[in-house]
């Protein structure tokens, strides 16, 4: 085949791909949102969204609440392995790191955006990498209210923006902790990925009196 030929047959073919197929039913409005609209505050909508997929939800009304609230599930569950790669993180919670998440007992990450409507945290190989939150058996991801968005398409176009178009490589949604019913139809946590998953969700969007 000439390359003349190869040429005229890639053309139609991306001329075939890229057009758009007749819709079925015409009078039905494609680009409405097929969910029901934000019903109350994204905070609650994500805190039941989070929480009903056995996410542990913390809300902290600044910084100092923060460094409090993680400092007490720390002693309290007796963690002397933490593991943590981004720099401003580690020297913010101010903890004894581990450089092992072989061996550590909980990995702390921050995230893209949050999504209210699934519960979701949208992450990418920008916040600690491909394994951080995939890896401990508990992840603790902190998270801001500005990073709130209510749908999936809201986070992406967030992170988009971040971004100016040029997105990181890897990008990804993780819902509560990992769990399947694969088996007998019972389900299991932990099979794939952390056992539990901690959500902390720092207020940077209020003004203080």
């Amino acid at each position: 085949m000439s390359s003349s030929s190869r040429d005229n047959i890639l053309t139609k073919i991306k001329a075939a791909l890229t057009k758009s197929t007749r819709l079925p039913f015409p009078e039905i409005n494609n680009e409405a949102p097929v969910y029901q609209p934000l019903q109350q505050d994204l905070v609650v909508e994500f805190a039941e969204q989070f929480t009903s997929l056995l996410g542990k939800f913390s809300f902290c009304t600044g910084p100092e609440e923060l460094i409090a609230s993680f400092n007490l599930l720390v002693a309290e569950q007796k963690w002397t392995q933490l593991y943590c790669i981004d720099n401003a993180l580690k020297d913010f919670l101010q903890q004894k790191w581990s450089d092992n998440i072989e061996s550590c007992e909980a990995s702390i990450t921050g995230c893209e955006a949050l999504v209210a409507r699934t519960g979701s945290i949208l992450l990418s190989a920008k916040d600690s990498g491909r394994i951080a939150s995939v890896y401990a058996p508990v992840h603790l991801c902190i998270a801001f209210t500005s990073q709130l968005k209510y749908d999936i398409s809201d986070a992406l176009s967030y992170v988009q923006k971040k971004y100016d178009g040029v997105i990181p490589s890897f990008i990804t949604l993780a819902t509560g902790p990992s769990r399947t019913a694969d088996i007998e139809k019972t389900l299991v946590v932990g099979v794939h990925g952390p056992k539990e998953v901690y959500l902390f969700l720092v207020d940077d969007l209020t003004e203080a009196p």
